[in-house]
């Protein structure tokens, strides 16, 4: 994996190989980003190219976006910084030229990460190496290409799905995966509320109970999505906001033991278990039934 530098010049658009393009991508936002830029300040960096590896090509190492907007505009030519980067050595720049800016999502990481191994043969130890990384970082990332399903990276690389959920995605089996991402794209889902909804999937094995959540995300995160405990309602003093913290706290809970319900009864509740459980729900009743008493015993007493 050598690396010794050239001198800078312009050499023909036509004449650039971008077969490492597909390591990268190019969303729609992010391109809109560099094209302003560059309208604004012009080009103010060079494309990295190596020319070593294969006699004769010109292979693009970093600055796709930038080669794509100078092709849209019609541009001839492009300014590049030549070196002689090997194959492996050129995937290991791509990672380098972006990391002062995190320029690379994990996807991307991870898609140099499996080339690095696969196609140049390369232990996870050396991998790691090459690019300052632990092994254990290593392992993440190839697990993350080998995991999702393809058809899902093919819909990252086209923008179809934010490649921030390409990570929470990966953490399903390979049969809930597409069902989940249709969900996050039928209901435009966070990564954060995507992560969510994953978490919950992995907690049950029951069919019935994934295709709920599947199907209504919405109703699922509405429940435990409730107002923040930091956030006190300023018609309450100290006493009344800690006390609406956990009441929240227990409404929440009492919707998700509802559904929980639901979702058992009657095929996976027997007597036994109806039996057992009513006796906790009566206990939890009482307490809320002596708590009411005594809010209303204080509305009395003050006369409002």
């Amino acid at each position: 994996m050598t690396d010794e530098m050239e001198p800078r010049d312009e050499v023909p658009i036509a004449e650039l190989d971008q077969r490492y393009a597909g390591l990268r991508l190019a969303a729609p936002d992010e391109l809109g980003r560099v094209r302003t830029s560059i309208e604004r300040m012009g080009m103010l960096s060079p494309v990295l190219v190596t020319t070593a590896v294969e006699a004769t090509r010109i292979v693009v190492v970093d600055g796709f976006k930038r080669v794509r907007i100078a092709t849209d505009r019609g541009d001839a030519v492009m300014w590049v910084r030549r070196t002689t980067l090997d194959a492996a050595g050129a995937k290991v720049a791509m990672m380098a030229a972006n990391a002062s800016h995190h320029g690379l999502s994990d996807l991307e990481e991870a898609w140099i990460v499996r080339s690095l191994c696969r196609d140049h043969k390369l232990t996870q130890v050396e991998i790691g190496k090459a690019l300052r990384r632990d092994k254990s970082w290593v392992s993440r990332r190839l697990m993350l290409a080998e995991r999702l399903e393809a058809t899902l990276q093919d819909d990252i690389r086209l923008g179809l799905l934010a490649p921030t959920v390409a990570r929470e995605l990966a953490r399903l089996p390979r049969g809930n995966q597409v069902p989940m991402a249709a969900t996050i794209r039928a209901h435009e889902l966070t990564s954060k509320q995507a992560h969510r909804i994953v978490a919950e999937l992995l907690r049950t094995a029951d069919p019935a109970a994934r295709a709920e959540v599947l199907d209504d995300p919405l109703r699922f995160l509405a429940a435990i999505e409730l107002p923040t405990t930091s956030v006190e309602d300023p018609r309450l003093g100290k006493g009344g906001n800690d006390v609406r913290k956990s009441l929240l706290a227990v409404g929440g809970a009492a919707e998700r033991l509802a559904r929980m319900v639901m979702r058992h009864a009657p095929a996976g509740l027997v007597g036994d278990d109806a039996r057992i459980l009513g006796s906790l729900v009566e206990r939890t009743l009482r307490a809320s039934h002596e708590t009411t008493a005594l809010l209303e015993q204080l509305v009395m007493s003050s006369g409002t």
